[in-house]
């Protein structure tokens, strides 16, 4: 009898300490929303009493200021729906608080909607223009921009239709648009974020990796002198045939003067002034020209 009178006690001291855990969430619940009714209620005063100020009143920018504070958790909290695109977290913060202003600044109470129904538009605008014209590595003109978005929504929808994926002419014929157009977009989902040149390219059998940057071309020399090369060659065929040989010997056949000199029987001073006066033959032919 001892042990159920016990067991029932027991049970019943459960039911008691487990009745708050179950409640819990829903006064919580009850609480936050309680709390965001005080705090609209006391924002609307404020931003009606904001605009009945005139602009010169003293009393203006403290009001702004509280009616700022009183939605910064607002602001925070629709900047952590971008918090996973690459931004800094509290950089988004600061567009959202951004925004945040622009809403305070720009609501007119007489219209008859609340605040909140205003600002979240708003700040969100802000963040998706933060993103659009301030996060991308290259500089991509905004119509290019805005026809990638439009490429991407309607991707999904032309596959379905078609049963397949969709071509740059029927992503033009879809949108209005020409094909370079189409094709600008599409190329432009590469331009938001950039790759380091020092990044890996791939590796080789041994097992080494191979940067980006190897992979890039540079200025090739040889085409920067084609249009020097075609102008000397009338005026290298106009020289003499021993300065023509000596010029032809050091330069194209990479021979020392010493060696240019034994071949031609005579000293390498002689080689040396030579090769002086003709080159300087030579360069002032070219400005002459």
């Amino acid at each position: 009898m001892t042990t159920t009178t016990h067991a029932n006690t027991a049970h019943a001291g459960t039911a008691r300490v487990a009745a708050p855990v179950d409640t819990e969430p829903t006064a919580a619940a009850h609480s936050r929303a309680a709390d965001r009714a005080e705090t609209n209620a006391v924002a609307l005063s404020l931003l009606s009493l904001l605009a009945d100020l005139p602009s010169g009143n003293p009393d203006r920018p403290r009001i702004r200021a509280r009616i700022i504070e009183l939605y910064l958790p607002l602001a925070r909290y629709l900047a952590q729906r971008f918090r996973n695109h690459g931004e800094p977290f509290d950089d988004l913060v600061q567009v959202a608080n951004m925004g945040l202003i622009k809403s305070v600044d720009g609501f007119d109470p007489s219209r008859g909607i609340g605040f909140t129904a205003y600002a979240i538009p708003t700040i969100s605008g802000e963040l998706k223009r933060h993103f659009r014209d301030r996060c991308w590595d290259l500089r991509i003109p905004r119509r290019t921009q805005e026809i990638r978005l439009r490429i991407s929504r309607v991707t999904e929808e032309l596959t379905q239709i078609l049963g397949r994926s969709p071509t740059v002419a029927d992503l033009a014929d879809r949108l209005g648009c020409t094909e370079e157009d189409v094709i600008e977009g599409l190329d432009a989902a590469h331009a938001y974020r950039t790759l380091s040149l020092d990044a890996p390219a791939g590796s080789n059998g041994d097992g080494e990796h191979t940067d980006l940057g190897a992979l890039v071309g540079g200025a090739d020399r040889g085409l920067e002198q084609v249009d020097a090369r075609e102008a000397l060659k009338p005026l290298l065929a106009a020289l003499p045939d021993r300065e023509r040989i000596i010029i032809t010997m050091r330069f194209f056949d990479d021979c020392s003067q010493s060696r240019i000199a034994a071949e031609l029987g005579i000293s390498q001073m002689h080689v040396s002034r030579l090769l002086r006066a003709t080159l300087e033959t030579l360069r002032r032919h070219l400005l002459a020209g």
